[in-house]
């Protein structure tokens, strides 16, 4: 289930997380929630970016997921700061940032549930390792441990629109180590994403498949040491709207972690990520090719060293340094609608790094905890440019972008009282930035009609915010928080009209987003109900421009979510989970209107033999229409009511 996050000990144990579910050291102060290993597990999609969506005001920037979005536009935000695809939340795994070197967004489809044991939600703007691009919150997803695993388990589901779902984990024990080997695969024929009334002969379903697969090792190497290595390779397949309008998006990861419980602690870490994207534009109106995004090669680079010096047992101290990389470029063939015929080849990329030094301490000082960080970063933006040939492959542009660097210092304060045993009252500040990515730098795109232009002029975005938070547990099983929160994101990245049918991504002067977040849980016995419910209220800062004080694109002002279930430790299950989404606007101009939408998923499991369930699930169950996109009336849905029946062993 989702509940707030409970303090760490005042001590300055190093937390291993092959061998727990334990996250590094927190930030008490900030308002934080934990999605465990049973809720990622017990979704009606089986999706994990679904279930963040517990997390009221975590969202996409699509109201679609994994299935039907384009891969490239399923960046992450918080607190309604505006939608424009690249994620505006750090997402790390077992310590790893996550985003597309080149992209900026989350490849959800590599994330199975199986091999996951928590999440942990922390909105606001980030310090600590890799804190550049955390201006929205930091989601931290941690593999499971062993004593989550048992030695074989797996599942496979099959449901409407021909779809199958199949995956397994095998964990055997290595010495006083484990290995834990993880396959997914999943495909479906789809549902249609166009209304009925709009589907011509050239409509295709969301047909997708996809699969990932992986390797993760943990062993000790000494008394007070461990080491971790993790592989995975995934690739993704998707149809959208129009036959031949086809995406991928693949990768291969590797990272290396060494983690020492000595007095002096120890957390270093290595990564590497290569990863491509391809994607065919059909035009809506004469149905044929109309752009090739045929390689996107990108690939990502980093690692940190974190030291935890021995400094008494009321400070949890972090020192570190870390190095982020990334570079990628695109080519892509843009052709005539009519004849098909080539008429222009296009080649852009670039590069960009961040190399920062942390340092976080949380102090116990009797029932007050006063936590707070700083980084200081240096950013470079390299190597970028745009060259265009003909059809006939004559250079028409061949421009060279300068390069830019520069220096940044961000921080964050917190403080958590516990003014009373069931009570606590906290508060804090903080300030964070997120360089543009390469796709906002250098690749154009098009949503057919509508064109949206790069930029490599962009700046950094930066934030600023503040919150105050009260948590309750009046009673055993019993909690409830509330956190106000206002934060101003300067030089906002969006997609700005800048004629018909054309955008251009822009910095504009701010995005301001004032709120309430509330989240509760109740457990009383098998019965467990969790719920809450964000109040945005947002508005774009840019004088002198048509969309000045209106409300960011992509940003509703409410959103709600709640799950009932009933769980006994033995015998059948049911839970129910509620999601709202308010009303919001596709665009800068609020000219196209998604409207609000209500989605009712539900799962049923009952135990058939010793270790083996039956699992129904059913997703939109009262087949609520829910508009993904409005382009002037061009109209995309997201999942239909779907139903699933599969069998479930080993946990």
């Amino acid at each position: 289930m989702t509940t707030p996050a409970a303090p760490p000990p005042a001590s300055s144990e190093v937390v291993v997380l092959g061998r727990g579910l334990d996250l590094p050291p927190g930030t008490p102060a900030y308002g934080q929630s934990l999605i465990d290993r049973d809720r990622l597990t017990n979704d009606a999609s089986n999706r994990v970016e679904d279930v963040l969506a517990d997390v009221a005001g975590v969202q996409q920037f699509r109201r679609s997921d994994s299935r039907s979005a384009n891969p490239s536009a399923q960046g992450l935000t918080l607190r309604a700061l505006g939608g424009n695809a690249s994620s505006r939340a750090l997402v790390l795994l077992d310590g790893v940032p996550q985003t597309d070197p080149f992209f900026g967004y989350i490849p959800f489809t590599a994330f199975s549930p199986e091999r996951l044991g928590a999440v942990r939600i922390t909105r606001g703007g980030g310090s600590g390792p890799f804190g550049a691009g955390a201006v929205a919150g930091t989601v931290e997803l941690v593999s499971a441990d062993r004593s989550d695993l048992p030695l074989v388990s797996g599942q496979a589901s099959y449901g409407s629109y021909d779809s199958q779902q199949i995956s397994g984990v095998v964990t055997p024990d290595i010495g006083r180590g484990f290995v834990s080997a993880f396959g997914r695969y999943e495909r479906s024929d789809g549902f249609y994403t166009t209304p009925e009334d709009q589907r011509v002969a050239a409509t295709a379903r969301a047909r997708f498949e996809d699969w990932s697969a992986g390797l993760r090792t943990v062993a000790p190497i000494g008394p007070d040491t461990e080491l971790q290595a993790t592989a995975l390779a995934f690739r993704d397949n998707r149809t959208l709207r129009f036959a031949g309008a086809d995406s991928s998006s693949e990768g291969e990861d590797a990272s290396v972690r060494l983690v020492h419980r000595g007095a002096w602690q120890v957390d270093a870490l290595a990564y590497l990520q290569a990863r491509n994207f391809t994607n065919k534009v059909i035009s809506a109106t004469s149905f044929r090719l109309t752009l090739d995004q045929r390689n996107t090669p990108s690939t990502g680079y980093g690692g940190k060293i974190e030291l935890r010096p021995p400094v008494g047992g009321d400070h949890v101290l972090r020192l570190g340094v870390d190095y982020r990389g990334a570079d990628g470029e695109l080519f892509e063939d843009a052709y005539n609608a009519t004849s098909g015929a080539v008429t222009a080849r296009r080649n852009a990329g670039g590069a960009q790094s961040t190399v920062g030094a942390f340092v976080e301490d949380d102090w116990t000082i009797g029932r007050l905890v006063l936590t707070g960080g700083g980084r200081v970063d240096r950013w470079t933006i390299t190597n970028g440019f745009f060259a265009e040939r003909s059809g006939a492959g004559v250079l028409t542009t061949d421009t060279r972008y300068r390069d830019r660097d520069g220096t940044i210092a961000t921080g964050r304060l917190g403080a958590l009282f516990h003014a009373v045993p069931g009570v606590d009252l906290r508060a804090a500040a903080y300030t964070g930035f997120r360089l543009p990515t390469l796709n906002e730098l250098y690749r154009p795109f098009v949503v057919f009609p509508i064109t949206t232009q790069a930029n490599a002029g962009l700046g950094l975005e930066k934030l600023k915010g503040y919150e105050a938070g009260l948590d309750l547990s009046p009673v055993g099983g019993v909690t409830l928080g509330v956190t106000a929160f206002y934060n101003r994101l300067d030089d906002a990245i969006a997609n700005v009209t800048v004629g018909a049918n054309l955008r251009q991504r822009q910095n504009v002067d701010a995005v301001v987003a004032r709120g309430v977040e509330v989240t509760g849980q109740v457990r009383h016995g098998a019965v467990s109900l969790q719920a809450s419910y964000a109040l945005n209220d947002s508005e774009v800062r840019a004088p002198g421009l048509a969309f000045n004080g209106f409300v960011p694109a992509q940003s509703p002002r409410h959103a709600a979510s709640g799950t009932l279930a009933w769980a006994p430790r033995r015998g059948p299950s049911l839970s129910a989970t509620l999601r709202y989404i308010g009303r919001q606007y596709e665009d800068d101009l609020q000219t196209d209107v998604l409207r609000a939408a209500t989605v009712v998923d539900a799962v049923a499991s009952l135990p058939v033999a010793p270790g083996v369930r039956l699992v129904g699930r059913a997703e939109n169950l009262f087949d609520e229409e829910v508009v993904t996109r409005n382009a002037g009336g061009s109209i995309d849905l997201g999942t239909p009511r779907t139903f699933w029946i599969g069998v479930r062993f080993g946990r």
